[in-house]
């Protein structure tokens, strides 16, 4: 059976930071001389961590391994004691002295990581021994880097002790006969701490992310997609429709980065702040030069407004318009009360006086121009806000707007009538349509296409085709959980915990490729809080204080190494191959359409794709019991 490496040799060019020379050399050693039921992760994600090499054998141990190419005769290295009794690793290149990343204190954090948090299961106190940290240097004698180490050593480290649970590779030990140097484990002669179910908590932690590994490769369009994104219209104007997964925002994505491969100045609006980190994530996959990025500006409407203000020198009349907002928030109210006293105020702000304003600084001489302004998740948007951003497009630029008013989360789409869009420049002409989902495995397509006809309205509903080309080629695992409201945070947790028994090399899954939706910023928060006693941290988005909830939106991306958990709304756009759903309300259209964005964010994958709701709306029971796996609690 050949040995487990991930990722696999033929990606090895393509990594999130490409090896080092020191650490191919490794990385040759190990797969040239280890025994095959070795397995070598590289740059595993650990939830966050980020170890050069994690070696695991299900019998024997694990090896977390830090390399480092220094040469030591480059600069000088040596360590600082301070008068509080810590000591800091620095180095002098001759001009000045600095700080530099201490391995000796990372190899710790991370052994102690893996100990408390990935491998839990490990015997206390004696299962520590099953895994060994190493420090490596490919380009410097041993014996100096010990002078180093040593001063990082806690009591009880004796030099045996050290050189089998904190051992020291140089140059000379990257042979196979020094192997036993670097990784001592290899010469105990029994392994009983380690066995094959322990293995499998830590697999999950070590592959490499779905997300990842796609952002590797090209983007794919269908005829109809490329038709729409290698063209332009006669007036510079295009709207598409879209159903769920149709490529509305890949359509985007491709045509930003071929105008900006033309020299010409991009602006990607998006009315969710954490929207365009994703469509900034497609636009690199779609730029063959990452220069190109430069010329693409990405941001969310009501910023962009602030931004344009200040820019046209409205800045005085902006902060005049938000100065109530202002006021209530320096309150520092309880956050129920302080929603409260918002929500009687900022549909007028945001949705109207603030527009309005932009709209007429954004037709000023002072404010910066666009060869093309785009706008994703158009259905969210008032016609008003598409106008203000007319402004700021060159006299033959172009202007796309692309939605699923089937997504309405927000009920604006029906906003757009006829009138409206020929207001908005669009005159005469249909809709460009996109009708294939691509996104969602079959089963979970059929699922949502049930959703949708049954609880959306009909005069907005844009259902997602079946590509039947492709039936029999992405399995998923539909779960529905109808309980009550006493025990969702329980079954949430639950089921979070079960998706992390999905991931690992096999599946081609990590416990980052997770991601956990509610609705209900409160119970999402109690979920997150439950999940971290069992070890398991999460970019969330989750919180009531309004500064800290736009840092936390502004900060989320698929590419964070945490399990991922956010409201339906954040999320919309976006996609994964796991998730955990939870609906406490199904109520209204705009409740029932946040509950169908929710549904139609699962990615298919010939490797398969996870899908649990949890649900306490007796509403949705009915439709629930008809799903492939039911379970009433």
């Amino acid at each position: 059976m050949p040995r487990v490496i991930h990722p696999p040799r033929n990606e090895h060019l393509h990594l999130r930071q490409a090896m080092t020379a020191g650490e191919q050399k490794l990385f040759d050693l190990f797969d040239r001389a280890l025994d095959p039921d070795w397995e070598i992760y590289i740059q595993p994600h650990l939830n966050g961590l980020r170890p050069d090499f994690v070696l695991l054998n299900p019998t024997v141990g694990i090896c977390v391994v830090e390399v480092k190419d220094w040469n030591l005769d480059a600069m000088t290295y040596y360590v600082k004691e301070h008068r509080s009794g810590l000591s800091e690793l620095q180095a002098d290149n001759g001009e000045r002295h600095f700080a530099v990343e201490n391995p000796f204190k990372k190899i710790r954090r991370y052994k102690d990581a893996i100990f408390n948090i990935y491998c839990p299961r490990l015997q206390y106190r004696f299962g520590y021994a099953a895994i060994v940290g190493s420090v490596v240097f490919p380009f410097a004698e041993r014996s100096r880097v010990l002078s180093l180490q040593e001063p990082f050593l806690k009591a009880g480290d004796e030099k045996a002790k050290a050189e089998e649970y904190w051992p020291v590779g140089g140059q000379h030990e990257l042979t196979q006969q020094g192997l036993h140097t670097i990784l001592p484990i290899l010469q105990r002669e029994r392994h009983d701490l380690m066995k094959p179910g322990l293995a499998d908590d830590l697999r999950g932690w070590l592959v490499e992310p779905d997300f990842a590994r796609t952002q590797r490769r090209p983007l794919i369009l269908d005829r109809n997609q490329r038709a729409l994104a290698d063209s332009r219209t006669e007036s510079g104007y295009r709207r598409i429709k879209g159903a769920a997964g149709s490529g509305k925002s890949l359509v985007l994505a491709v045509r930003a980065a071929k105008l900006a491969s033309e020299g010409k100045n991009v602006l990607v609006v998006t009315f969710n702040m954490t929207l365009w980190h994703y469509l900034r994530d497609l636009v690199a996959r779609a730029a063959t030069s990452m220069g190109w990025l430069e010329r693409i500006t990405f941001v969310h409407f009501h910023e962009w407004c602030r931004e344009v203000c200040i820019e046209a020198g409205f800045e005085d009349a902006y902060s005049e318009l938000m100065g109530p907002v202002a006021k209530i928030m320096d309150l520092k109210l309880d956050p129920s009360e302080e929603a409260r006293r918002l929500r009687s105020i900022l549909p007028q702000i945001m949705d109207v006086a603030m527009p309005e304003l932009a709209k007429r600084a954004a037709s000023s001489d002072q404010a910066g121009k666009y060869d093309a302004v785009f706008v994703d998740e158009g259905q969210d948007y008032l016609p008003l806000w598409w106008n203000a951003l007319r402004g700021i497009c060159r006299p033959g630029g172009e202007m796309l707007l692309v939605a699923d008013a089937t997504q309405d989360v927000y009920g604006t789409a029906r906003n757009w009538t006829e009138e409206a869009m020929s207001g908005a420049g669009f005159q005469g002409g249909r809709w460009a349509q996109l009708s294939i989902g691509y996104r969602l495995p079959p089963d979970a397509l059929r699922m949502a296409q049930k959703f949708a006809q049954r609880f959306l309205p009909g005069e907005t509903r844009d259902i997602p085709e079946l590509d039947q080309g492709t039936l029999e080629l992405f399995p998923s695992e539909l779960h529905w959980i109808q309980c009550s409201d006493q025990d969702a945070v329980r079954h949430c947790v639950n089921a979070v915990l079960a998706m992390m028994r999905k991931t690992g090399a096999s599946a081609g899954l990590a416990n980052a490729d997770i991601t956990f939706l509610a609705n209900d910023i409160d119970f999402g928060k109690q979920v997150v809080d439950e999940l971290a006693t069992y070890g398991v941290n999460a970019a969330h988005t989750f919180e009531r204080d309004k500064r800290k909830q736009i840092r936390l939106k502004m900060a989320f991306y698929l590419g964070d190494a945490r399990i991922k958990a956010t409201t339906f709304h954040s999320f919309k756009g976006w996609e994964t191959r796991l998730i955990v759903i939870y609906v406490r309300r199904a109520v209204g259209a705009e409740g029932l359409a946040a509950i169908y964005a929710a549904i139609t964010r699962l990615k298919r994958h010939q490797a398969g794709s996870h899908l649990t709701v949890v649900c306490s709306a007796p509403e949705l029971a009915e439709f629930g019991a008809s799903w492939p796996k039911h379970m009433a609690a």
